[in-house]
């Protein structure tokens, strides 16, 4: 392929992805509608309500079908959240009441029948989007069947008529609401075949709500009062477990180091023996093994980090709103494919500060590292959706879609940044010299050794995040929209600094036990809070009320590569800070 060909390429598949990003919020010169104006209605799906991710297209359900059914285009976002949205017969025209219409007339047959009826068992609910705004409600109710003896068993009613109240001011739409009657239902009980008439009605009131202000009531639920006690608990929690942590941490610095530095340098024989860590000076630096992978760790970590402050400055920015469907997943695709040079510019410059060859593997590994693993288990989870029939299984052209992006976008950007890397690359200078041959390391306490010091490097910071890590996990896998951004940057500070200073107090009580392997010990020490999490999620999934294979694999699998990605970043994290720690404290004692 062509130098020309590849880079014509390149630029289609951005402008592709660019155009399906879409605005964040509705813009002020849009949605103006006059009186009498049909405002478009999008069906989007139905599903279980206790499994977020088990959703069906809209007219899998045997409701009212129009012909044709149109599908509207959608953003690589949305297909990835699994929305499909098509039109449907109801015409909800602007400031027009309407009572009682009929949206049409069917006779179930028996398929049809048990199919709403095992709906209604498993508490199905219906999904629309009316003017970009989004409105649920339920199929139909279970009556009955508490176990006594002489009641007959449960009855299954399915609702026939929705109620949609609208509001507006001036000529915009600022909310809107479904309601499914209970008082027209009809029993379908029986597997029978049954007449069903499907009606709606739209009652239309003023508000002062402004057009710029009409999201604010989806984030009621994160703002009521013992929603902001949990969240300001949370904050309060984790400022207390880093104050008494950078206590421990300056008591560290004040009392142990400094008189270790002072024994170092009074040159008495008796006192320089109680300075353990002066004794591997040659082997601190010496770079570690499976120098590759440790450095592709370093490159995807980075670029992880990097990903998510620009996130967070997006959404301060207003480009993403938590209100707009698809807009986030398009994001992350797009800024994780354009970041990708920082991972290769990061791999291929820290491996070139230790060895100028073998740098292309290291580059290579980076590329593979994460996109990897995720394809993978996006690849089984696309198995099982197609086996289910749902709504999140990925048509054909978005797996070409993903797969040309990963080939030429994702992986051109790693080895850009890579060359880029290694053209304007560094010596790394060590305060000490390297010996010759490693010194070996003497038998270690039980906390002393990795999995201890993983354990007290995760729990840690876990523990401090766990409340606003739960509230994060609602938003992920139930309808609860995340709105309190503020905290949310808070609480990955707070988790970024608590990381960092584990880091330095664990890193200098391995080198007090004359522990001079402490490179790959600080990437899993950091990382170790990632596998808090994905224990917690255990957790989470054990205490909620999913089910079923299919809502399983999709909660662990991808909360695995959510993990996998903290992992890498709180890893790199970790490490550099205490490498920084590691050369401060030896240029100290050259310095001495």
């Amino acid at each position: 392929m062509s130098a020309k060909l590849r880079i014509s390429l390149l630029l289609v598949l951005l402008i592709t992805l660019g155009s399906s990003a879409g605005p964040a919020t509705a813009s002020p010169d849009d949605h103006l509608y006059n009186v009498g104006d049909l405002v478009p209605l999008f069906a989007n799906k139905v599903g279980p309500l206790n499994n977020p991710s088990e959703t069906y297209q809209y007219y899998d359900m045997p409701f009212c079908c129009p012909d044709p059914i149109i599908r509207k285009t959608e953003a690589l976002g949305e297909i990835l959240n699994g929305d499909h949205l098509t039109n449907a017969l109801y015409e909800l025209k602007f400031r027009e009441d309407k009572l009682g219409t009929i949206l049409c007339q069917k006779k179930l047959d028996r398929v049809e029948v048990e199919k709403f009826k095992n709906a209604i068992i498993n508490d199905y609910y219906f999904q629309m989007y009316y003017d970009d705004l989004p409105l649920w409600g339920f199929i139909g109710k279970v009556e009955g069947g508490s176990g006594s003896i002489n009641e007959e068993g449960p009855k299954y009613f399915l609702f026939e008529h929705v109620r949609f109240d609208a509001l507006y001011n001036g000529n915009r739409v600022i909310g809107i609401r479904a309601f499914s009657d209970p008082n027209y239902a009809v029993d379908i009980s029986e597997d029978v075949e049954v007449d069903v008439k499907f009606s709606y009605s739209l009652f239309w009131n003023d508000t002062s709500v402004q057009f710029e202000n009409r999201m604010e009531k989806y984030s009621k639920a994160s703002l009521m009062p013992i929603n902001r006690k949990i969240h300001w608990f949370s904050l309060i929690n984790s400022a207390v477990i880093i104050v008494l942590l950078m206590g421990l941490l300056t008591l560290l610095y004040m009392r142990d180091l400094r008189n270790d530095l002072r024994k170092f340098s009074s040159r008495d024989v008796e006192e320089e023996k109680e300075v353990g860590w002066k004794y591997i000076y040659g082997d601190v630096f010496r770079y570690p093994s499976e120098t590759s992978l440790f450095c592709a760790i370093l490159g995807a970590g980075t670029q992880f980090f990097i990903l998510i402050c620009l996130l967070f400055s997006l959404v301060f920015l207003g480009v993403i709103s938590p209100y707009s469907h698809g807009v986030l997943g398009t994001s992350l695709v797009m800024i994780y494919n354009l970041t990708s040079v920082v991972a290769g510019y990061t791999t291929a410059s820290f491996h070139c500060q230790f060895a100028e060859n073998g740098w292309e593997r290291s580059v290579l590994l980076t590329g593979f590292l994460y996109m990897v693993p995720l394809l993978v288990t996006m690849s089984i989870l696309n198995i099982v959706a197609v086996s289910y029939g749902v709504a999140a299984a990925l048509p054909l052209s978005t797996i070409i879609l993903v797969l040309l992006v990963y080939t030429f976008v994702n992986i051109p950007m790693v080895a850009l940044g890579g060359v880029i890397g290694y053209r304007y690359r560094s010596e790394f200078k060590a305060p000490c010299a390297t010996k010759r041959f490693p010194r070996e390391v003497p038998p270690l306490a039980w906390y002393r050794k990795t999995g201890s010091q993983m354990f007290i490097g995760g729990i840690l910071p876990f523990s401090a995040v766990a409340l606003e890590l739960d509230n994060m996990y609602k938003s992920l896998w139930g309808y609860k929209i995340y709105t309190l951004s503020s905290i949310l940057l808070i609480m990955f500070i707070i988790l970024v600094i608590l990381v960092a200073i584990m880091a330095v107090g664990l890193t200098y009580l391995q080198l007090s036990a004359e522990d001079h392997k402490w490179w790959w010990r600080s990437v899993l020490c950091g990382g170790s809070t990632a596998i808090f999490m994905y224990g917690y999620s255990v957790y989470f999934y054990w205490r909620s009320n999913m089910s079923g294979f299919m809502q399983l694999s999709f909660f662990f699998g991808y909360n695995g590569c959510m993990c996998f990605a903290f992992f890498l970043m709180l890893g790199t994290i970790s490490f550099r800070v205490s490498l920084i720690f590691v050369q401060y404290l030896y240029h100290s004692v050259k310095n001495e």
